[in-house]
């Protein structure tokens, strides 16, 4: 049995011109001690998925609905809300993109991790401390029990980032959803906490939702990949496979418009035209058409299903993309 199973994840933010589909139909299993990513543009639904996935919308405007979504076994749609805060940080954690903006920033370090210490692992104040700075150790920030004391403008943003990592797995979470969680550093700290994640799982077994819109960082980091666009996944497989054989037209313009360093010789990078859709009505073809480089007749016709093509990896997409083919 997967650790979350998720079917036809629907969230949807009730406006005054209609509701948006933020996320529109997503399904997915993680499987233990397995590393997901999820890329896409903004306002491709990843952020939203996993916030629906931690029950952390807001209702109202939002809504969230789901022919499943489990964890363990577990529906988390049918849990009340004081039996959700007890899954999150005890089985399940999120590391959001901006720290300044998730610390308290007139509570210290020690104090914000040992409040979660406190409150789901019922350690006392020596022990809750003592856990602190063993944590702090972990995740890298050095001379941990001195800096207990310091406040979040008091680090640096690499230093706040694995102060967030360090709360998110203070308690062991089974379920770790990192959203953006390296965007805003530099490379050397990006690299640093990328080889933290890596570490954590193989030691820990701790499953990861890597939320980005860095193919590089993904390719390096995690197992398989969900590529998101106008709130559905568009195609879906293990990271090697996606990445030697893109089926989407929305796969390839991503490809097509990252740097590469990896020898393939220099290109000139291609930007995805147009706009996304508006996520307000259903939208009843490809949701990409309007912008897609690689559209065939049909695609004007019919609505894509999922096309399966082996090894776990399939593309919503009509036209027939041969292996190792690129973006113009």
């Amino acid at each position: 049995m997967s650790l979350l199973r998720v079917r036809n994840l629907r969230t949807r933010f009730a406006t005054d011109r209609g509701d948006v589909r933020a996320v529109d139909g997503v399904s997915f299993d993680l499987e233990e001690g397995e590393i997901l990513g999820l890329v896409g543009e903004s306002g491709s639904g990843k952020s939203v998925t996993a916030l629906s996935i931690m029950r952390l919308v807001p209702e109202p405007p939002g809504h969230i609905a789901a022919d499943s979504l489990a964890f363990d076994g577990r529906e988390l749609l049918g849990l009340s809300e004081a039996e959700m805060r007890e899954e999150r940080g005890a089985s399940m954690a999120m590391i959001f993109q901006d720290p300044m903006r998730s610390l308290n920033p007139v509570l210290t370090i020690g104090r914000q991790i040992t409040e979660v210490l406190r409150r789901h692992q019922k350690l006392d104040g020596p022990a809750a401390k003592r856990r602190a700075i063993e944590l702090m150790e972990t995740v890298g920030i050095p001379s941990a029990e001195k800096r207990l004391g310091a406040y979040p403008h008091q680090f640096s943003g690499g230093m706040r980032q694995r102060v967030m990592i360090a709360i998110a797995l203070s308690c062991n979470p089974r379920l770790l959803i990192a959203d953006e969680a390296t965007t805003a550093l530099d490379v050397t700290i990006q690299a640093q906490i990328i080889d933290l994640v890596k570490r954590l799982t193989r030691e820990r077994g701790t499953s990861v939702i890597w939320i980005s819109h860095d193919l590089g960082v993904v390719a390096g980091l995690c197992d398989k990949v969900n590529v998101m666009y106008a709130g559905n996944v568009v195609e879906s497989g293990p990271i090697r496979e996606l990445f030697h054989r893109p089926s989407h037209g929305y796969t390839l313009g991503l490809m097509g418009s990252t740097p590469r360093v990896d020898g393939t010789g220099a290109r000139r990078l291609t930007p995805i035209d147009g706009m996304p859709p508006s996520l307000i009505g259903p939208i009843p073809l490809c949701p990409f058409l309007p912008r897609c480089r690689v559209a065939v007749p049909v695609c004007q016709t019919i609505p894509p299903e999922p096309r399966d093509f082996g090894s776990g990896h399939w593309a919503r997409c009509l036209a027939d993309l041969m292996p190792g083919v690129r973006a113009p």
